[in-house]
């Protein structure tokens, strides 16, 4: 092999070891949001499993799991590996495949936010967010838990994807890790299946100057007159208000025009 070659596998090894190291890393923290029992082996669920990574770890702690992911290639890649948990393919935009109450709780690292894209025509962000929600908080026991570690775009989709698990039955919040870091900001959607909990504190890098950085939601319904103080009801900037609201929960909407809101005549 030449130097260069030597150069280029020892560059690709070293960026896939810092990826590995990440992965471990989130999935130890996604463990701690869990606040599973330390000394009870539970149950867990890895949505977007990959090549069983995150799984190895939750074996390392002492948990069973099973894992579900949409790439052929990366659970063969789990199989090669032999990780100890089971592995299934599957779309989890359609929906978690198991009987209710199957799981204790559920982790996923850098996989919700792929819901909030459309590959294909046929696809609609909000639909398939409220399918897996709604299908994943029947499988988890009364009272579990679910925390998972996304990257979203912008505020726009962190908002549908949270109104979805609303609207699914869930509570919680999102949790962000070191808010004021480019790289190691981190945000962790900690969902409760059961009664409303007390949210984890999110990590800082100066805990004495900053708060750590947390938003919370519940599925009971915030009066939203609030924020709409001074709009005229029925007014264009109402209604354009009220379209774009629509239109970040993934409905169709029909686009903006000079007579968006426009006051029509009365006719005789």
């Amino acid at each position: 092999m030449s130097e260069l070659g030597r150069v280029e596998n020892t560059k690709w090894w070293v960026m896939g070891s810092r990826m590995i190291d990440v992965q471990i890393k989130m999935t130890g923290r996604a463990l701690e949001l869990l606040c599973v029992p330390e000394d009870k082996p539970c149950y867990v669920l890895d949505i977007g499993c990959g090549t069983g990574l995150s799984g190895d770890y939750l074996s390392d702690e002492g948990h069973y799991w099973v894992g579900i992911d949409i790439s052929p290639a990366m659970l063969d890649e789990a199989l090669d590996r032999e990780t100890q948990g089971d592995v299934i393919l599957g779309d989890m935009g359609q929906g978690i495949p198991f009987k209710p109450g199957t799981f204790d709780a559920c982790i996923s690292i850098s996989a919700v936010q792929w819901l909030c894209n459309a590959n294909k025509k046929s696809d609609i962000p909000a639909r398939r967010l409220y399918c897996f929600f709604s299908s994943l908080y029947s499988v988890l026991v009364r009272g579990g838990r679910a925390v998972l570690q996304l990257y979203p775009e912008n505020s726009e989709q962190l908002e549908l994807i949270t109104t979805q698990a609303t609207r699914a039955g869930f509570t919680g919040g999102v949790v962000v890790d070191y808010p004021n870091s480019a790289k190691a900001k981190k945000f962790y959607l900690c969902l409760f299946s059961g009664p409303s909990a007390s949210l984890p504190e999110g990590l800082s890098e100066d805990t004495e100057e900053e708060k750590p950085a947390e938003s919370t939601f519940t599925a009971g319904r915030i009066p939203y007159r609030i924020a709409r103080r001074g709009v005229v009801r029925k007014s264009r900037e109402w209604v354009l208000e009220k379209k774009a609201r629509r239109r970040r929960q993934g409905k169709e909407v029909r686009p903006d025009t000079q007579y968006t809101g426009r006051k029509r005549k009365p006719r005789f």
